[in-house]
């Protein structure tokens, strides 16, 4: 099975069809599915619906969580699927397996008198305060995930439009939408960028957001630094650049966004992956109430008078 799990994930690699932290993860399930199923002993082509069912309860047993377990489904489908489809095997066993079903938990996210706090606190003037500073702003104004804010690329950035071309999952593109606040922050950095780099004297890479030496910021320096700064302004709740992004889509959303908007701006190839990132607050609902049922407070005002 060892085999099998190298040749696929070298075949997600090469088609370029997962990130990099989608192929560790698949990587890792895969090789524990593969170790369980030697211990045992059994090949891939004895491998049934029954095999497959009888260890996702095992892992539920041990007390994986029903998210990391749908996850590692995800993953068990991804390769029975292509080892049919490479004739290595004539019947997929886990097409029709359903995994525990998740709850849909609402992520956190902030109110706008919460993000004004976190992009109004003092950054100093340093290269990186700036660089900072410019990271919370394109995460809030973009939306976009940590990975694709680490891997922004400067010249996918084009202030004048006010516009930045993303690679998000999948390797599939999409343009995101820069506000005011953010093309300031940009625009702030790049002579810091430039300075840094000749200071460093390195070669440019390329990447937007670079460190002190000149190399291009990991996923997890953007996640620290979001956590960093909403610590240093007080925020009283966990924040990660993910509650960023979940900000990004509430707040549309409470001004009269519709969710398809929402789901492009977001990159989402799903509208029901929109509904779980998306909280609507309780005020717009009651505004959205009260203008659109007959007995709302709006239609019983207008009666009144």
């Amino acid at each position: 099975m060892a085999d099998e799990v190298d040749d696929y994930l070298r075949a997600l690699r090469n088609g370029r069809q997962k990130s990099a932290a989608t192929l560790r993860a698949y990587g890792s399930d895969l090789r524990a599915f593969a170790a369980w199923l030697r211990a045992a002993g059994r090949s891939p082509a004895e491998t049934t619906r029954f095999e497959l069912r009888r260890y996702l309860v095992e892992l539920e047993q041990q007390g994986l969580a029903a998210t990391s377990v749908q996850r590692k489904l995800a993953s068990l489908r991804g390769l029975f699927a292509w080892l049919c489809a490479e004739g290595r095997l004539a019947v997929d066993p886990a097409k029709l397996l359903k995994g525990p079903k998740a709850p849909r938990a609402v992520p956190r996210f902030l109110t706008p008198a919460q993000v004004d706090q976190l992009l109004g606190q003092p950054f100093d003037e340093s290269p990186q305060g700036r660089r900072d500073r410019a990271i919370l702003e394109v995460l809030y104004s973009t939306g976009c995930r940590v990975g694709e804010c680490a891997c922004m690329a400067l010249g996918a950035v084009d202030l004048d439009e006010g516009t930045v071309r993303l690679r998000g999952k999948g390797n599939k593109q999409r343009i995101a939408l820069l506000g005011g606040p953010a093309r300031a922050a940009v625009a702030a950095w790049l002579p810091e960028r430039v300075a840094l780099l000749r200071a460093a004297r390195r070669t440019d890479p390329g990447a937007l957001w670079l460190n002190r030496y000149g190399r291009p910021l990991s996923a997890r320096w953007v996640f620290q630094t979001v956590v960093d700064c909403a610590a240093s302004a007080g925020i009283d709740v966990p924040l990660t650049p993910h509650g960023l992004r979940h900000s990004f889509a509430t707040h549309l959303l409470d001004r009269g966004a519709d969710f398809f908007t929402v789901q492009e701006l977001l990159g989402h190839a799903r509208l029901v992956t929109t509904e779980i990132y998306t909280h609507v607050s309780i005020g717009r609902l009651r505004d959205v109430y009260d203008h659109a049922h007959p007995h709302g407070r709006a239609r019983a005002d207008a009666g009144s008078a």
